[in-house]
């Protein structure tokens, strides 16, 4: 009886493995102008357990955002390619975002909160998240050399993909490749 509940356990791993393989195949082919810098992980990587301060003043942990697709991306008030990218981000928060996918937004390094608050206002973005990682506990963990960098973190809790440098996140393609996995999620 027990090999029997061990049979139908792993087939069940096997057949949600499938799933997920295909679901990022589906993704990754979906790819095209800026999206083809989204490289999907062989295998999905844990990801930092670190933590940082949500703009409310608490502290928070990426752990929070179980259950979910999570966009990531790190940023700083000093980086241009950031401004250009984080209305993008805005969009894609708008038209995607809920309780399947939310977009993370996460200043790194010396971004004071004033400075954050007037960068967003700047741009006319309001509704990403001003968390921060003064001491880049997290960006060290998760192996971040450059800013920008957003990574695609599943569900699980697990980075499956990373784009290095800013993309067009509103773009067809981008709202295609999510969707693609949102949709997975949903089943």
């Amino acid at each position: 009886m027990r090999r029997i509940g061990l049979s139908v356990l792993y087939m069940a791993l096997a057949l949600s493995a499938n799933v997920a393989s295909a679901d990022i195949e589906t993704a990754t082919a979906l790819r095209e102008g800026d999206m083809k810098k989204l490289v999907f992980h062989p295998e999905a990587m844990e990801i930092s357990d670190a933590a940082f301060i949500h703009e409310n003043g608490g502290e928070g942990t990426l752990q929070d955002y179980e259950g979910k697709y999570v966009l990531l991306n790190f940023w700083a008030t000093w980086c241009a390619p950031c401004r250009h990218e984080m209305p993008m981000l805005s969009e894609l928060q708008t038209e995607l975002g809920g309780d399947a996918f939310e977009v993370v937004t996460l200043a790194t390094g010396r971004n004071l909160p004033p400075a954050m608050a007037k960068f967003l206002d700047e741009i006319g973005v309001e509704n990403l998240p001003q968390h921060r990682d003064p001491k880049q506990a997290v960006a060290r963990e998760m192996k971040v050399f450059g800013l920008p960098t957003t990574m695609i973190i599943d569900p699980d809790g697990n980075e499956i993909a990373r784009l290095r440098g800013d993309a067009d996140w509103s773009s067809d393609s981008a709202k295609a490749v999510l969707q693609a996995l949102i949709g997975s999620g949903e089943g």
